[in-house]
């Protein structure tokens, strides 16, 4: 196993609606600050924080496939389509943006927090294609609680979310002293951030990285191996996406 870690400070920041909605990026656009600009077809990833309410007004999109996923609070869409549609915690739209959509979005709190993850397809053939909405409320996720650990599959597996790029998502809650067995596999990164709580990933006994909230980090390794993430001394939550290194088309360059 090889793990990067990206402290908040190496992470990006933004800022909607006169600051009332702010963002930590583990990945952004240029000129963010953020210290990673890609993984393989992953391409964006804020971390949205809403005090009480904020509006984002009409913007366009195009090829991409957006995802927000919300923790807390409610999130609230409109488009060019003729969509309207709202999702509290645990809910997912998702974004096929195709030939071409405009969306609006607006968030509700108290203390709302959300992430939109872009994942870039390939761009000449989602062009091609009709922009789609879709929803999907927490009940729709699939979940499995067992010792101490609760996870939720958002992308990949027996999940009804299907997207175009090649990606895998969950979302994992560990009570203190507890661990969640993870996979990695040989090609691809997985990347993830800490969203509440302080804890370390394990190799067997041998290897082990401490982690604290807020941190962002890129997981690899040479051949298939299980890997670990251990609570400490309280909860921790971790969002989990995992992307092949490399795809057979080429990616949109993003300069910084």
């Amino acid at each position: 196993m090889r793990i990067r870690l990206y402290t908040p400070a190496m992470q990006g920041k933004g800022k909607f609606d006169g600051g009332n909605i702010t963002e930590q990026k583990p990945i952004g656009f240029p000129g963010e600050g953020s210290v990673i600009n890609r993984v393989g077809p992953l391409y964006y990833w804020a971390w949205a924080h809403t005090p009480k309410e904020g509006y984002i007004p009409p913007h366009p999109h195009y090829g991409f496939e957006i995802m927000t996923y919300v923790i807390r609070g409610t999130a609230e869409h409109g488009d060019s389509l003729g969509t309207r549609s709202t999702i509290g915690e645990g809910g997912v739209q998702v974004i096929k943006a195709g030939s071409g959509v405009s969306h609006e979005e607006r968030f509700f709190g108290p203390d709302m927090e959300a992430f939109q993850i872009w994942f870039e397809p390939d761009l000449k053939l989602e062009a091609k294609k009709k922009p789609a909405y879709e929803q999907f409320d927490r009940d729709d996720i699939p979940c499995k609680e067992q010792n101490g650990s609760r996870v939720k599959q958002i992308l990949g597996g027996e999940s009804p979310i299907l997207l175009t790029a090649d990606a895998r998502m969950w979302d994992v809650e560990l009570k203190p002293g507890h661990e969640y067995a993870h996979t990695l596999s040989k090609g691809t990164t997985l990347t993830a951030l800490a969203v509440r709580g302080a804890g370390s990933w394990k190799e067997g006994k041998a290897h082990e990285e401490a982690f604290h909230e807020r941190d962002f980090m890129l997981l690899t390794s040479d051949r298939e191996e299980e890997v670990f993430l251990h609570a400490g001394d309280e909860d921790v939550r971790m969002l989990l996406i995992e992307v092949p290194e490399r795809v057979h088309y080429g990616l949109l360059p993003k300069k910084f």
